[in-house]
């Protein structure tokens, strides 16, 4: 089974991509995007969050979202903005940021292979989620948000990637948060056949970030089964080597000690923990660590070598989303459902140990938890063994950007 395809890509005419590329859908509120867009007419939020062309008042769910976000890409096509390859291509996009560089192939992937387990996925979708981007998709006739998928080591495919990207790109902008896209076209057919022939001897590839667009993309192609044509049986995606993919840790934030006093969680944890005040933040050096912002005051904490033989070693069991959950958000905070309990919320590594320190200094919550990052290894293990990891395990920087290349179904 084939894992991708290349494809025509409707993407950002010369010279017009820094008024098209914008932040991923899902990194934004609707008042973000609102703003971030403003005065930025081509702007890739009219058609990723189009509520921000309508009354504040609708839903980013109302059908009149996606029926504007159709009618603002069509829009952007016939001012020129937007244009389509006139073959099949593949795409080397490179993005910069902290001095990182990370070079993947833009592509479509098999639908087939997703379902069939050869493109893994290590997270759970939401109904809703789903839905939204099924009625973005349908409504667009395409896919605009890329899946980002990570390939295990290929040397042959980095140094492919790496010789298309020696020239001049087709696409180069930094954007306002200081990461670096550019895009080179690959449409010579012998590179072509060669990206596809390396790609497809992979055992795997797994989704790294993307569970809901790829969830998505399925429903759209079960729904169209046997309509030609058949482009709707591949997804949007990008594949970078899984070394050079970089995951930040997912902290926690909880509203409330759980009827505890500082001193009486300090006492639990010392239960299991070794801790150890700090005078500055605290970043984990390992996965059984931990640090923890509470009543104005950082601590590391370092799980006891007797508690972490008792956690196990299997790949979901070595987490330390798993390893922080079992030993004090469970038996301290009182939170088993982490997905829907309201006490708990998620802070993107992205936003740093300020936003822990902001959060909690400010009373909005009373305690702030920072994990250890989850490994690409870690993550690929999970993946193989089809287990799902405990929910928000994952921060992947830096985003795809939204615009930069789309999969028209036709």
């Amino acid at each position: 089974m084939g894992l991708i395809k290349p494809f025509r890509a409707l993407r950002p005419a010369p010279g017009r991509a820094t008024e098209v590329l914008a932040p991923p859908y899902d990194v934004l509120s609707s008042a973000e995007a609102r703003e971030r867009a403003e005065d930025k007419p081509f702007s890739f939020l009219h058609v990723s969050k189009a509520e921000i062309d309508l009354d504040p008042s609708i839903s980013q769910y109302d059908p009149a979202v996606y029926a504007k976000a159709a009618d603002n890409l069509q829009r952007m096509i016939a001012a020129g903005v937007l244009m389509r390859d006139a073959k099949d291509c593949y795409y080397a996009y490179r993005i910069t940021w902290r001095g990182g560089v990370q070079t993947g192939l833009a592509a479509i992937a098999s639908i087939a292979a997703y379902a069939e387990n050869r493109i893994r996925k290590h997270e759970l979708t939401t109904p809703a989620k789903e839905d939204d981007r099924v009625r973005q998709i349908e409504a667009v006739n395409a896919q605009t948000g890329p899946v980002m998928l990570a390939y295990p080591s290929a040397p042959e495919i980095d140094a492919m990637l790496a010789q298309a990207a020696a020239g001049e790109p087709a696409v180069e902008v930094t954007a306002d948060d200081g990461v670096r896209h550019q895009l080179w076209v690959i449409d010579n057919d012998a590179a072509i056949s060669a990206l596809t022939r390396a790609v497809d001897a992979l055992p795997a590839l797994y989704i790294a970030d993307g569970h809901h667009r790829s969830a998505a993309a399925q429903r759209v192609a079960a729904a169209r089964d046997g309509q030609s044509p058949r482009s709707y049986l591949y997804f949007l995606a990008v594949l970078f080597p899984q070394a050079e993919m970089t995951i930040l840790e997912y902290n926690r934030v909880l509203r409330d000690l759980n009827g505890k006093t500082a001193a009486d969680v300090l006492a639990k944890l010392r239960e299991r923990y070794d801790v150890e005040p700090s005078d500055t933040a605290v970043r984990p050096a390992q996965a059984h660590e931990v640090g923890m912002y509470l009543a104005g005051r950082w601590y590391r904490l370092v799980l006891r070598k007797d508690y972490l033989a008792k956690s196990g070693a299997g790949p979901i069991e070595r987490l330390p989303v798993t390893l922080l959950h079992r030993n004090i958000i469970e038996p301290i905070f009182g939170v088993t459902a982490p997905r829907t309990d309201p006490r708990i919320d998620f802070v993107g590594g992205g936003r740093g140990v300020d936003e822990i320190e902001r959060l909690v200094s400010s009373g909005k919550m009373a305690v702030g938890l920072v994990l250890y990052p989850t490994q690409m290894r870690d993550l690929m293990a999970v993946a193989d063994a089809s287990a799902i990891m405990p929910p928000k395990s994952t921060w992947f920087e830096p985003k795809l950007a939204d615009g930069m290349a789309s999969h028209v179904l036709d």
